[in-house]
Parts: structure tokens; sequence; C-alpha cells
């Protein structure tokens, strides 16, 4: 069965869009969390945007900026000619801009960016809420790994909104304090914004062009739990058939994982299902668990590709960074508190839990450099 390889990796983040400079910025615990003043009451004022995309600008254009100037630097750090028709595009999102302007589709914002970077096609463009930019990744996997396509450039975007601001301080799940995910004292997460892109190609296709392969991306998984539209089912089931379904994909066991990129939303609900499927699949004892989301906020559409980014460059450096405002952890897992750490030899998970019940698990492997 072919693996297909990483050849580009990109992203637009809070704290930057250079790849190690972010990365940097990451192991060193900073956050992109600052105050966005808001005309309505919310729960908490705080959230992080992207560099050089003005709040004040109509949110459907800084979707269409954040996903063009990706999707640029990841065709260029896979050296790509962003013309090239032989190239899929898989580019996910949850809502966009749909929720506070008039959208004509909920993928104009799709073929607009791929038009803006010059792409000929049309994209497949996948909605399935906070899993959608690990979906999009799977989607390609499949696509290359079919031969249907030899390479597509995948993943997810998602901006900042008041819409979604008021929503998530509605269903209570914005933090009124702060990020921290797996802590004793979690009440809640913050929205952030972001774009992710990993190249996904037939091995056979980077061999030819002499491409550089940043990693291989051995499997996927994914579960439904249908527990509710927004509540994980607490027991973790979901989460734990995901894993083994990515793992059965990849050919391997739990015990060749070294890492995991968790979901990390600092929700009660979220921590409690992720840390006991977690457990349940790897033990005490199992790989390092660290989260991005206390430094990016909940990118949602976004988070999952944006995480896949971060759990490429984790295999490549060989260290995870520590999972800012984690305190007093509530779970027994390994996770990355107070500084970055090392990590041994092993593969990466890097998992997504949507609303919806929408679980899916990635599995990368680094290469020698």
């Amino acid at each position: 069965m072919v693996t297909p390889v990483i050849t580009g990796v990109a992203w637009d983040t809070p704290l930057g869009r250079d790849q190690e400079t972010v990365w940097d910025r990451l192991c060193a615990g900073e956050s992109g969390l600052a105050d966005l003043a808001s005309p309505h009451r919310l729960r908490n004022t705080a959230a992080a945007l992207a560099e050089s995309l003005p709040y004040a600008d109509p949110a459907a254009d800084r979707q269409r900026a954040l996903a063009a100037r990706t999707l640029a630097a990841a065709f260029d750090d896979a050296g790509l000619a962003a013309s090239d028709p032989e190239v899929g595009l898989v580019l996910g999102t949850s809502f966009g801009a749909s929720l506070d302007e008039s959208e004509p589709t909920l993928h104009a914002w799709a073929d607009d960016a791929a038009a803006d970077v010059g792409h000929p096609g049309r994209p497949v463009c996948v909605m399935t809420a906070c899993s959608a930019g690990s979906d999009a990744i799977a989607v390609a996997h499949a696509l290359v790994r079919s031969g249907r396509r030899r390479v597509c450039v995948a993943g997810g975007v998602d901006v900042v909104t008041e819409a979604k601001r008021l929503g998530h301080s509605a269903l209570g799940t914005m933090s009124p304090t702060g990020s921290r995910a797996f802590d004793r004292a979690h009440d809640g997460m913050l929205l952030g914004e972001g774009a992710g892109f990993v190249v996904v190609e037939h091995p056979d296709s980077a061999k030819r062009r002499g491409a550089r392969v940043h990693a291989r991306l051995r499997g996927t998984g994914a579960a439904n739990e249908a527990a509710g539209l927004t509540a994980p089912d607490p027991t973790g089931g979901a989460v734990v058939r995901a894993v083994r379904r990515c793992l059965a994909s990849a050919g391997l066991a739990p015990a060749d994982v070294a890492l995991v990129n968790a979901h990390g939303t600092g929700t009660a609900l979220n921590d409690a299902a992720e840390a006991r499927g977690l457990l349940e699949l790897f033990g005490a004892d199992g790989p390092s668990v660290f989260a991005t989301k206390g430094a990016f906020g909940h990118s949602l559409g976004a988070t999952g590709a944006v995480e896949a980014v971060a759990t490429v460059l984790a295999l490549r450096h060989r260290r995870i960074p520590p999972i800012v405002g984690l305190r007093d952890p509530a779970s027994p897992l390994r996770l990355a508190s107070g500084s970055a750490r090392p990590v041994g030899p092993g593969a990466g998970l890097s998992l997504t839990l949507g609303f919806g019940g929408f679980n899916t698990c990635l599995l990368f492997e680094g290469v020698m450099a």
C-alpha cells in the first residue's frame, strides 16, 4: 500500500507565518491571545488574530486573503507551480464568514482563493465543523493513496467573527478566564483564527521531482459518536475508535506512537473525554501529549490543519511545546507543561474532536534529516 509523503507545509497563525519562527515561539510558551474589543456582551473579549488582517475588514475578505496567502506558501514550500492543473486542492472550514455576511455558497471562499493563486481547478471543500482541516487532509490522503491524484494541497482556514464570539459565549464554551487545556481549572476555550496546509504527494512523484520530504502521512482514522450537537461522548469511546482506525490504516501499534497533538480545547467535557480515550489507548506511561490552543486560540475549521503542521514540526525537531496555561494537570497523561520537552523516536498523532461528534486522527512519521 502506498504511503503518501508530505512535501510542503505552510501555516498562518497569531504567532506569525514563518515555519521555524512560529515553532520557536510555540516552544517558548508564547500566546497570540489578546484583548479584542466587541460591542457585544461576551464571556471573554480575548481572541487570537492572524497577522496583518485588520479585524475591521469584512470577514469574507479576511477568509479569502488568509486562504490565498497560505495556499501560495504551501505551493512554494513544495516547489510546485500553483497553476499546475494536476495538483488537487482540498480546503476545509467551519462556517468561514457565512454567519456574519451573506455568502453565495459555503465554498465560494475556496473557489476565490484558488483563483487568487492562479489554480485552474475547483477545490473540494470540506465543512465538518472543527475537524474540517483534518478531514481535508484525510481526503487528500485517500485521493493520493488510491491513485486518483498524484499530489494534493490540503488543509483548513477560518477567521474570528462577532457571530462566532457571540455563539460560543451563549453556548458557554468560551472561557471567562483564560485558555488552560487539561488543567483542573479549565473552564472553556478562546477563539483564534489561522490557516494550515500540507502538500500530500505520492512518493514516486516526490522522488521524480527531487522534492524535500517533511514527513510521511502513514494513516488516517475517523469516528462519529452522534452523542449530541455540541457535547462529546463523555466515555471517550469515539476517540478510541478514531485512533485505532488510524493505527490500523498505518499498520502500527500504540507502542509506535511517541507524541500526540491533542485537540485540547480547555472545555471540561472535551478535555475529559479526550483524556479518557487517550488513557484507554496508551495508559499513563504512553506518548507525550501537547496542545496548541492556548497559543493560537481555537481556530475552528482550521485547527486540525494547523495542528497537523505542528505535529510535522514536532517530529522534525523531536520536541514538543508546552501547553500554555497548564499549571495543575487534571489527568495522569504525560502532558507537556512549563517548557518544551524532548521526545524519543516514534510516530506522531494529530487528534481533532469537532462539534457533531466528528473525531479525526492523522498519523505522521518523521524522516531522517
